[in-house]
């Protein structure tokens, strides 16, 4: 069984963004295995607030795993000292193992990471970047059905992580043995820069869509008129002018060594998406 012993009555795994990108994912997987999930999220029963620490105690209650996803992203300023509270709450509470999702090359996500370790508590950290999700279920699908991917990047190589893998590689730190004080750094199988990447989508979509890089000020005004919340703005800042400046642009082995596999490529996840039809036309849809 992958939860704790039968004498242990705290046996359930709490999936912190449990309705997001990854914590959906590692919800489910926990859940097929017949692990005792709690999803942390504002909308879940008990609710989890990030900002609000009295609802923490509540989602810790018998607790023994938790996956700590934050969103938008450790990144945010301040939010090593929400993360340094929720351990320390965690270990209070008896908690005994941490897998935190962190950010590649960001030096705030790497101090939260240094939080997680110095716990004592069993530990794993996954670093992840850019998730091929990003332009399917997120950021730019509605570029993408727009037909233009619009962006203030250069085009930089970065080696896109299908969120599945993530998810796998979770799991896997969180119900089996032999993944304590592991730093996973998972990535993609190869590089691919923006412009690489549309032309992938182009041909799993059967139609043209182009990269095209534009200014910062008119993407911060598109994404303001979009009525994202300032964090998400800050943070779609940061990621552009930062993370995207070659840093991340090397392979990394961190699903190999947790999961004996190589990471899924670009081009099935392209394919993936497009028979499901999550980028027909933004003219299609109309129709």
């Amino acid at each position: 069984m992958h939860t704790q012993s039968s004498n242990n009555t705290q046996e359930i795994t709490l999936v912190l963004g449990g309705t997001g990108k990854t914590g959906s994912r590692v919800a489910q997987r926990l859940q097929a295995r017949g692990v005792s999930t709690r999803i942390g999220s504002r909308s879940a029963t008990p609710a989890f607030d990030w900002g609000l620490p009295d609802t923490w105690e509540a989602a810790l209650e018998n607790v023994s795993a938790v996956y700590i996803s934050y969103a938008p992203d450790l990144a945010i300023p301040g939010v090593t000292d929400t993360i340094r509270r929720f351990v320390d709450r965690a270990v209070a509470r008896g908690v005994k193992r941490l897998v935190l999702l962190s950010g590649r090359g960001e030096q705030e996500a790497q101090a939260c990471e240094q939080i997680v370790q110095s716990s004592d508590l069993e530990w794993t950290i996954v670093r992840a970047s850019w998730f091929m999700q990003n332009f399917s279920e997120g950021e730019f699908q509605g570029m993408i059905q727009a037909g233009v991917i619009t962006l203030p990047a250069a085009d930089i190589p970065e080696p896109f992580i299908d969120v599945d893998d993530i998810a796998d590689v979770a799991v896997a730190a969180l119900t089996e043995a032999g993944h304590t004080h592991e730093v996973y750094e998972v990535t993609g199988p190869r590089l691919l820069t923006f412009t690489e990447a549309a032309r992938e989508i182009s041909a799993a979509a059967g139609r043209e869509v182009r990269f095209m890089q534009i200014p910062k000020q008119d993407f911060n005004q598109a994404i303001a008129d979009s009525g994202a919340p300032d964090d998400l703005i800050w943070l779609m800042n940061y990621l552009f002018e930062t993370v995207l400046d070659g840093r991340n642009a090397h392979l990394a082995d961190g699903v190999q060594r947790a999961l004996g596999r190589e990471p899924r490529d670009f081009t099935l996840f392209a394919q993936q998406i497009a028979s499901e039809g999550r980028w027909t036309a933004a003219d299609e849809n109309v129709a």
